[in-house]
């Protein structure tokens, strides 16, 4: 089993694991990430909101993610989010920590992105990590941009994904990873369909109904 997670810069260039753009609704701060410096974000509560057993979780940096995950015995795809302005930026600061961080023994990460501007900056930074491009419908020149990314995966919103193209995509050489599936069912189809990895908020109940993954 791999965990996916967003990695994102603080306004000070610190790489913090945070999904949404705005602090509020996973946290007791207010604003946007991008505009907290790390110390501020460091301070906050980013567990409460999940569950009273959790609070006082703070928010982790990279660093420390990638710590736990190889504790764990876990992989990684780690997605590059989208700051406007700051996706090399983040490309840049973000993938020098996690090499240095990941030994040659554990499991090879994927490196994603919706922007093909930190993709293209990942390849150039650290070229022997595969390269997934993330999109929410499949681009008409997808075949075009995985060969001038290199990319290994095209990362899928599943509700927009069809059958052709999964067979597709697949026979140009590429995986297809299908995101958020949250439903057996529609896991099965998926896989029935060729796509060789999901992305879930449920791992333990998919991993018992559908199997590996």
């Amino acid at each position: 089993m791999w965990v996916e997670f967003d990695a994102a810069l603080t306004l000070d260039s610190r790489v913090v694991i945070f999904h949404d753009d705005t602090l509020d609704r996973t946290s007791d701060g207010m604003g946007l990430l991008s505009e907290a410096t790390f110390e501020a974000v460091a301070a906050l509560d980013a567990g409460s909101w999940f569950g009273r057993a959790f609070t006082g979780e703070m928010v982790p940096t990279l660093e420390e993610a990638l710590e736990l995950f190889a504790t764990l015995g876990l992989g990684f795809n780690m997605e590059l989010k989208t700051d406007p302005g700051r996706e090399v930026e983040l490309a840049t600061v973000a993938l020098p920590i996690a090499v240095a961080c990941w030994r040659d023994h554990q499991p090879t990460p994927l490196v994603s992105s919706f922007s093909r501007q930190a993709v293209a900056a990942a390849k150039e930074i650290a070229p022997q990590w595969p390269r997934g491009l993330i999109f929410d419908r499949l681009p008409s020149d997808w075949a075009e941009v995985g060969e001038t990314l290199g990319l290994a995966t095209l990362n899928a919103n599943h509700k927009h994904l069809s059958r052709e193209q999964v067979m597709e995509v697949r026979g140009a050489g590429y995986a297809v990873m299908a995101y958020t599936v949250n439903e057996p069912a529609r896991a099965e189809t998926l896989f029935g369909w060729g796509v060789d990895a999901i992305f879930t908020d449920i791992p333990g109940e998919m991993l018992q109904a559908v199997g590996g993954f």
